[in-house]
């Protein structure tokens, strides 16, 4: 998602990033993109633009760009992209079981700081905070290497695109099990002008989305070499929950222990439509 007058650089890189991340999600390796690309009038200048950040962002991941469409009309993308996992390792929606522990990458939320400051809802935000929150709004990282080393380690994954609450219910959905959050545990950045019991907070890091993180189960066995694997590599990992046996239950706990009351609703791509 992006606003009409978004940076056309910036928009190529959040176009190939989001992508990217659905790879990372599975555990694949990024291969091959297609784009189809439909504007308004033919801008040369925002056409670069656009291409070189676009191109960026799959070099930075060996992505060879194959061809695609253009076509006129109200500016909308469309990207397609293929990859690779080896036979019987990809990460699936549908593997988690109960008794197993809950993780994030990162930190939640910083990408609906960004987009609350571009609609005017904090506009007091210090301008570091803001020029992070931004950078994670509309660049966001695809965590395509991490999500290649929970291949042996996670027994199901999801990238956090339209909420953590939602995303995670719908791993949930899909394995047939049920989640128990800690809120406490939710990892968040210092740009958060607010904490767990503000609701613009909750709202934020539980149902904001596009922070395009990882979201995984897996055994408790596999802590200490998720911990290591946090530890060795560029982002933080966060043990957040566990997996109950229940479908229904869906339980977040305060530092009291007792359930905060908030939807597991995220965004919804079809709001509106008849």
């Amino acid at each position: 998602h992006f606003f009409p007058d978004m940076d056309p650089h910036r928009l190529g890189q959040k176009a190939a990033a989001v992508n990217l991340s659905d790879m990372a999600a599975m555990g694949a390796t990024p291969r091959w993109v297609l784009l189809g690309l439909t504007l308004s009038s033919f801008q040369e200048s925002w056409v670069a633009a656009f291409s070189q950040g676009f191109r960026k962002i799959l070099d930075a991941h060996e992505v060879d760009w194959v061809g695609g469409d253009t076509t006129a009309g109200p500016l909308a993308l469309a990207v397609t992209i293929i990859g690779e996992v080896p036979d019987g390792q990809a990460l699936r929606r549908s593997g988690a079981h109960a008794g197993e522990d809950i993780w994030v990458s990162g930190t939640l939320g910083d990408a609906a700081l960004g987009l609350d400051w571009h609609l005017g809802r904090c506009p007091d935000l210090a301008p570091a905070a803001r020029d992070f929150a931004l950078e994670r709004f509309e660049c966001p990282t695809p965590r395509v290497a991490l999500g290649q080393a929970l291949r042996p380690l996670a027994s199901a994954a999801i990238d956090i695109s339209d909420g953590l609450l939602a995303d995670l219910g719908h791993l949930l959905t899909a394995s047939g099990v049920g989640a128990q959050l800690e809120l406490a545990r939710i990892p968040t950045s210092a740009a958060q002008p607010s904490g767990p019991t503000d609701s613009d907070w909750q709202r934020r890091v539980l149902q904001g989305g596009e922070d395009y993180e990882l979201c995984f189960t897996a055994p408790s066995s596999r802590r200490s070499q998720l911990e290591a694997l946090g530890r060795a590599g560029t982002v933080v990992l966060t043990r957040i929950g566990r997996v109950t046996a229940a479908p229904e239950e869906r339980f977040i706990q305060d530092e009291k222990g007792q359930s905060v009351a908030v939807s597991w609703r995220g965004y919804d791509h079809f709001a509106g439509a008849t």
